[in-house]
C-alpha cells in the first residue's frame, strides 16, 4: 500500500509516507514477482546473430565502419562549408612546420613529417568519428618512435672512414634504415589499434587515467626538449639508451656546452623570441582575431631565405633540413623483420596514441554536443597508422594546438581535415624544396614553444595536493618514471603502480557503523552524524569498497573489531560454562543419591522406632510427616523428637534457570544479538569471499549472534546461490533488500515487547517515514 504526498515547489517540504510489510528475499520475490527464467544468449547465438547477412545489416555494418558515408550527404556546404574552408586552410599552415619539426623527434627526415601530415589525415577523414580532432604529427608520439629508430639504427652502426683517418656518419644510408624501423613500427602500432576496436576493447584505455596521461605527457615532454638542445646548441652529444637516459644526455651536453655554435645558438635565440612573442598575442587576443597569426609558418619562411641568401650552410656551418624531394611516394612493405625488435614499443605507442586521441576527441564532443565511439576511433586511428606505414610515414595521432585552431576557426566536420591535407599535398607537390636550406634550429625552437601546454601541465601538483593525493602521488611517480627509466619502460611501470594504488585503496576501505537517523529511515555513519543513533543490540557494519580475495580476511578482522563481539572470547567462555553447569549437575545428581540414601535409612530407623514405641507404649500417638525432597520429617516419642533434612544448596535453586539461559548470559552477547552487514558496494563475490561469509555466519552463529545481509544486488544472491552459501542453517531469509528492513525484522524477532522500547517506540514494524 502506497501513500504518497509531493510538494509543488519547496523540496525542502516534501514528505512521503510508506506503509508495507518487512521483506525479506522470499518475501520480495514473491512480491515483486522475480522471473525465475531470463533469456541469456549463447555466445554462439551471438556471434551468429553478429554475422547474420541481410541488407539491414550490411547497411548498419557499412555505416558503422565507415562513418564517413553516414554524415557526408548530410552535410550542408551553406552552413559548414565557409567555417571548414578556413579551419583547414589554417590547420595546414600549421602542419607544415609541425610535419618537420617533429620528424626531427622521430628521427627521421622532415619530409617524412609531412607524408606524415598527409595520408594518416586522409584515412581518418573516411573511418574517424570526432569532428573536430586533427590527426597527425604529435610531440609525444614522435619522441617515442624517435627512441625506436635510434636505438635500432644509432649512428654507431653507419661510420664510414673520412679524412685524416677520422670517422664520419652516413647520415643518408642511416636514415634509409630509421625510416624503415619507424614504418613497421607504425605498422605493427596499426595492426595493434585494429585488433583492439575490432574486438571492442576501446574500454582499455580506461586503466590510464588522467593523473597518469598527464604526468607520463610531461615526462615526455622533457624528453622532448632535450633531444632538441642538441640542435638548439650545435653540438653532437654521445646517445645513451636505457635507464637514466635522459641525465646522462644532460651531463653530455653540459660537457659540451663550450663548443657551442654560435651562429647556431643565435638563429634559435631570434627564432624563440620571435614565436613566444607572436604567441602571446595569439593569445592574448584570441577573440579579437579572425584567423591566429601563422608564427611558425612566417618563422619557417624567414629563417629559409635568411639563410638561403646568407648561406649560412656554407659560410657559418649552420645545420640545414637538406634535400626534400617533391612528389608522393609509392607504397611500400615495411619490413616485418623488425616486428620482434619493437613489439613493445608498438604497443606503448598504441596505447598512448589512442589515449590521447580519444581523451581529446570526447571533449569536443562533450562541448559540441555529438558522440564519439571509442571503438571506431580505435579502428580509424590503427587504419591510418597501418596503412600510412606502408607511405613510410610514422605513428600519429590528434594534436591539441591544431585541434583547437580547427575548432576556433570555424571548423565542424573532418572537411577541415582533408582541406588541410590538400594543403600538405601542395606543398609535397611544389613547394617542398623550397624549405631545403630552412636551419634545423629552427624546427627545434617551433617543436620547444609548442610545448608549453604540455610544461603547464606542472599546475596539476597543487590541485591535485588539495583535491587527491593518491592522484598526486599517480601523477609525480608516472613523471618520475617517465623521466628516469625511459619511455616505454616508464609507462609500464606506471601503469603497474596506478593499479596497485587501487588495490591498495580497497585493501584499506573505510570500515564504519551505522546508526538510524531519528524518525527517517536514514542509516548513516555514527563517526560522521550526530544524529545517527545506534540501535542497541544491533550491529550495522559497511564497508566503503567491494569485497574480494584481497581485502576479505581484513573485512572479517574490521568486523570483529567494530562489532565489539570478541568471538575466541565468548566461545571460551561459553565452553567453561557449559563445563562448570556439567559439574554442577553431577554434583547435584551425587547429592540426590546420597539423600536418598539418607531418606531411606532414616524411614527404616523410624518404622523401627514406630514399632518398638507401639509394643511399649500402645497408647502413645505419633506425629509424623512424610519425608520427600522438601520436607523435614519429625517423630515423637515421649520426651525424645528426632529430625531429619536433606541438605540443600542455594545454587540448585537456580539451576534450572540458569541452565535454560544457556549461554546468552555472557555480558557482551546481551548487547548484541544481530548483526546486519550492508552490501550495497558489494557487486561481486569471489571463493575467498564466500568462504569468508561462510565463517562469519557460523562463528557468531555459535555465539548466538544472528547475521543478516542488506542491499544485496540480484547478481550477487545468484553468486551465492552457485557457491552453495544458503542452507538449513542460513537460508535466504537473513537476506533483506535494505538495511531498516533488517533492522525491524530483529527488533520483531526479539523477544521484548516492542512497545516497552523506548527505541523501538520510534521505529514500529510497519513503517511510516
Amino acid at each position: 500500500m502506497n501513500k504518497t504526498s509531493m510538494g509543488v515547489s519547496d523540496h525542502a517540504g516534501t514528505k512521503f509516507y510508506v506503509e508495507r510489510i518487512i521483506l525479506d528475499k522470499p518475501k520480495l520475490d514473491e512480491v515483486a514477482q522475480q522471473q525465475t527464467e531470463i533469456q541469456q544468449f549463447s555466445i554462439k547465438e551471438k556471434i551468429s546473430d553478429s554475422v547474420r547477412c541481410s541488407v539491414g545489416q550490411w547497411k548498419i555494418w557499412i555505416l558503422t565502419w565507415i562513418p564517413l558515408l553516414s554524415w557526408i550527404p548530410k552535410y550542408s556546404i551553406r552552413e559548414n562549408g565557409l567555417g571548414d574552408l578556413v579551419s583547414g586552410v589554417s590547420v595546414g599552415i600549421m602542419h607544415l612546420p609541425q610535419g618537420m619539426a617533429y620528424a626531427l623527434l622521430a628521427s627521421v627526415p622532415p619530409v617524412f613529417g609531412l607524408y606524415t601530415s598527409f595520408y594518416p589525415v586522409l584515412v581518418y577523414f573516411i573511418f574517424g568519428t570526432s569532428r573536430h580532432v586533427s590527426i597527425g604529427t604529435f610531440a609525444v608520439i614522435s619522441i617515442m618512435i624517435g627512441s625506436v629508430s635510434e636505438r635500432l639504427a644509432p649512428d654507431d652502426h653507419f661510420l664510414t672512414n673520412g679524412t685524416n683517418g677520422s670517422f664520419v656518419v652516413d647520415t643518408e644510408a642511416r636514415d634509409v634504415q630509421r625510416v624503415k624501423v619507424a614504418a613497421a613500427t607504425t605498422l605493427l602500432c596499426g595492426i595493434f589499434q585494429v585488433l583492439l576496436g575490432l574486438v571492442r576493447f576501446g574500454f582499455v584505455v580506461t586503466y590510464l587515467s588522467e593523473p597518469l596521461v598527464r604526468g607520463y605527457t610531461t615526462g615526455a615532454a622533457t624528453h622532448v626538449i632535450t633531444s632538441q638542445l642538441k640542435y638548439m646548441f650545435g653540438v653532437s652529444p654521445r646517445r645513451f639508451s636505457g635507464p637514466l637516459q635522459l641525465l646522462y644526455t644532460l651531463v653530455e651536453l653540459g660537457r659540451l656546452l663550450p663548443q657551442t655554435h654560435i651562429p647556431t645558438l643565435l638563429i634559435t635565440l631570434v627564432s624563440l623570441t620571435a614565436l613566444i612573442i607572436a604567441k602571446e598575442i595569439n593569445s592574448r587576443y584570441s577573440h579579437k582575431l579572425v584567423l591566429p597569426i601563422p608564427v611558425e609558418l612566417l618563422v619557417i619562411i624567414a629563417g629559409t631565405l635568411v639563410s638561403h641568401y646568407a648561406d649560412l650552410r656554407t659560410v657559418n656551418g649552420v645545420n640545414v633540413v637538406g634535400e626534400i624531394p617533391s612528389g608522393l611516394v609509392l607504397p611500400k612493405v615495411p619490413e616485418v623483420g623488425f616486428f620482434s625488435s619493437v613489439i613493445g614499443d608498438a604497443f606503448a605507442v598504441a596505447v598512448v596514441g589512442y589515449a590521447i586521441n580519444i581523451s581529446l576527441g570526447k571533449t569536443f564532443a562533450l562541448r559540441h554536443g555529438y558522440k564519439v565511439d571509442s571503438n571506431q576511433e580505435l579502428v580509424a586511428l590503427g587504419l591510418s597508422n597501418a596503412i600510412g606505414g606502408f607511405f613510410q610515414c610514422y605513428s600519429v595521432t590528434s594534436s591539441l594546438s591544431r585541434s583547437l585552431v580547427q575548432e576556433s576557426t570555424g571548423g565542424k566536420t573532418q572537411v577541415a581535415g582533408m582541406v588541410s591535407a590538400v594543403i600538405v599535398l601542395i606543398t609535397l607537390l611544389k613547394l617542398g624544396p623550397l624549405f631545403e636550406k630552412l636551419p634545423t634550429a629552427v624546427l627545434s625552437t617551433i617543436v620547444f614553444v609548442n610545448l608549453k601546454g604540455m610544461f603547464m601541465q606542472f599546475q596539476d601538483i597543487p590541485a591535485l595536493w588539495k583535491s587527491n593525493r593518491v592522484d598526486l602521488l599517480v601523477w609525480v611517480v608516472t613523471f618520475l618514471c617517465t623521466v628516469l627509466l625511459n619511455l616505454d619502460l616508464g609507462l609500464a611501470a606506471s601503469i603497474i603502480f596506478t593499479l596497485l594504488t587501487v588495490i591498495f585503496r580497497t585493501q584499506r576501505p573505510r570500515y564504519s557503523l551505522l546508526g538510524r537517523v531519528s524518525g527517517t529511515e536514514l542509516y548513516l555513519e555514527t563517526e560522521s552524524y550526530k544524529e545517527a543513533k545506534a540501535i542497541p543490540g544491533i550491529t550495522i557494519f559497511r564497508s566503503s569498497a567491494m569485497i574480494y580475495y584481497a581485502n576479505a580476511e581484513l573485512y572479517q578482522e574490521a568486523l570483529l573489531q567494530k562489532s565489539g563481539v570478541n568471538v575466541q572470547k565468548l566461545l571460551k567462555l561459553k565452553k567453561r560454562k557449559e563445563k562448570e553447569e556439567n559439574a554442577k549437575r553431577k554434583q547435584v545428581k551425587e547429592e540426590d543419591k546420597q539423600a536418598g540414601v539418607l531418606r531411606e535409612l532414616a524411614n527404616r530407623m523410624m518404622v523401627s522406632m514406630k514399632n518398638v514405641t507401639e509394643s511399649v507404649h500402645p497408647n502413645e500417638t505419633a506425629k509424623e510427616c512424610i519425608i520427600n525432597d522438601r520436607t523435614i520429617a519429625t517423630v515423637t516419642q515421649g520426651n525424645m523428637n528426632f529430625g531429619f533434612q536433606p541438605e540443600q544448596d542455594s545454587e540448585e535453586k537456580e539451576r534450572d534457570k540458569t541452565y535454560t539461559h544457556s549461554s546468552s548470559c555472557i555480558g557482551v552477547q546481551q548487547r548484541t544479538h544481530s548483526i546486519i552487514l550492508d552490501f550495497s558496494p558489494v557487486s561481486f563475490i569471489d571463493t575467498v569471499t564466500l568462504k569468508t561469509l561462510k565463517n562469519i555466519f557460523q562463528d557468531f552463529a555459535e555465539v548466538d549472534v544472528t547475521v543478516y545481509i542488506a542491499g544485496c544486488q540480484g547478481c550477487v544472491v545468484q553468486q551465492l546461490e552457485r557457491g552453495r552459501f544458503f542452507s538449513e542453517s542460513i537460508s535466504k531469509s537473513r537476506l533483506f533488500p535494505s538495511i531498516h528492513d533488517a533492522v525491524l525484522h530483529c527488533l520483531c524477532r526479539t523477544d521484548r515487547d516492542l512497545s516497552s522500547s523506548q527505541f523501538t517506540l520510534e521505529m514500529p514494524c510497519v513503517t511510516k517515514l
